[in-house]
């Protein structure tokens, strides 16, 4: 049995015991994790330094970073004033939520992050109107992850350079994408998120925590004001960690122009976190409490998954049999179809980016192959690997939504089936009548 066949198998036991819930997510993530060394998947080495990965240290940090902003009353002070703004209409609380959650996610290129400046007013406007946080946490998510980089604006505004050098990559260089080309593409998609996220999404969501939402354990401060100082340093990092965050590439410019380096998104959330601790916000015992170890493991162990499964090849042949068959479908809706809902597939087990490097050359190659325009092809299988919100294997937002709402992963796929559908079939009819091949 050769390593693509054993890795398949042990993704496919991996996703049944998330779903099985007899053991814990990150019980079975490591199991996976040292199946997939031991049968050669993939490196020890490689597995291994998934413990240091960046997107983890950047969740753990956002996490306190969060736990620290909770302590302060400026939480309280948003979300009263959200909640007088909107009269106690949930659905416009959720309007302005998801709204600023968008504008977020173009400025701001990590969900994690976004989701991470939301979460804390969100949670403390459910407190204020008796609302389970398990109705609104999975559209705020979905929110934050799908929507990122939609607009021309902050990280946005590099996506169609990064397309073209794909294009240039197979030397398809006849067609290129223009600046304004994947907002074109993915603007209705964005638009169907916000209408069901808003109106929509918190009918489907569980009425109560399916298990224990994870917040910072505080002990017995938890009931206590801080301290003057302490109050306003909470609310000051948080909102310089914001600023700097959405600032970042200027930020980094005259940094590298002063020092010859800049500063990474996950050190800018780790010095956030340090600073909530060393100014007294919170206890050394509080932040610790507030990083879920079970997430962090949860993540080694996906991106181990996707680890294998690029260096087995998994996604190389998938790719390749994809190719082949597009050639004689002849209809461009299907052809969009088939490279939206394959990435989209991919995704949900394989980082973003892995899944990106294989299928967007292969889209180029595709249409270079029929003559066709491959512009509304690689656009779209850029939106289906940022779409990728229905298990915690897709991005860490997800196991950091689920935390937040309650949700086991039963509740997550079932609260994803109708947005999935929709947004594929809004996707592929859309983006391939404005960009036909």
């Amino acid at each position: 049995m050769n390593t693509l066949t054993i890795c398949l198998i042990i993704c496919a036991l991996t996703i049944i015991g998330f779903i099985w819930g007899k053991w814990s997510m990150a019980t079975v993530s490591m199991c996976s994790f040292m199946l997939f060394i031991i049968t050669g998947c993939v490196t020890a080495e490689t597995a291994l330094s998934n413990f240091g990965n960046t997107n983890g240290i950047m969740l753990m940090s956002m996490f306190v970073v969060a736990a620290g902003f909770r302590r302060t009353q400026f939480v309280n002070v948003v979300a009263n004033s959200v909640n007088r703004l909107a009269r106690g209409n949930m659905t416009t609380i959720m309007a302005a939520y998801i709204l600023i959650t968008i504008v977020l996610s173009q400025f701001i290129q990590s969900p994690v992050v976004v989701f991470g400046i939301m979460s804390p007013m969100m949670a403390s406007t459910c407190a204020n109107m008796n609302v389970s946080p398990s109705k609104v946490m999975y559209p705020l998510g979905v929110a934050a992850i799908a929507t990122c980089s939609a607009f021309p604006v902050g990280s946005g505004a590099t996506v169609f350079a990064e397309l073209n050098a794909y294009l240039e990559s197979v030397g398809y260089t006849t067609y290129q994408v223009s600046l304004t080309d994947p907002m074109k593409a993915r603007l209705p998609m964005v638009i169907v998120y916000a209408v069901y996220c808003i109106f929509f999404a918190m009918k489907f969501a569980p009425e109560h925590p399916l298990v224990e939402i994870t917040e910072a354990k505080t002990g017995g401060r938890q009931q206590e004001a801080l301290k003057p100082f302490q109050e306003r340093c909470g609310y000051i990092i948080f909102i310089a960690v914001t600023i700097c965050l959405i600032l970042q590439p200027q930020i980094n410019s005259t940094l590298a122009a002063a020092t010859g380096s800049g500063m990474a998104t996950w050190q800018i959330c780790m010095v956030g976190a340090i600073l909530m601790v060393m100014t007294g916000v919170l206890t050394p015992k509080e932040a610790t409490n507030a990083m879920p170890v079970w997430m962090y493991l949860l993540l080694v162990g996906s991106l181990t998954m996707g680890n294998a499964l690029q260096a087995t090849g998994a996604g190389t042949v998938i790719g390749d049999a994809l190719a082949n068959m597009v050639g004689g479908l002849g209809n461009r809706y299907l052809v969009g179809l088939v490279f939206f809902f394959v990435p989209f597939l991919l995704t949900q087990f394989m980082q973003n980016r892995t899944v990106m490097q294989v299928f967007i050359p292969i889209a180029a190659l595709a249409c270079q192959s029929m003559g066709a325009n491959p512009v509304g092809i690689v656009i779209l299988v850029q939106a289906a690997c940022l779409s990728a919100f229905m298990t915690p294997m897709a991005t860490p937002a997800v196991p950091q939504y689920m935390a937040a709402g309650g949700y086991n992963l039963a509740s997550t796929l079932k609260q994803s089936i109708i947005p999935c559908v929709l947004f594929c079939i809004v996707s592929v009819l859309w983006t391939m009548t404005v960009f036909p091949m």
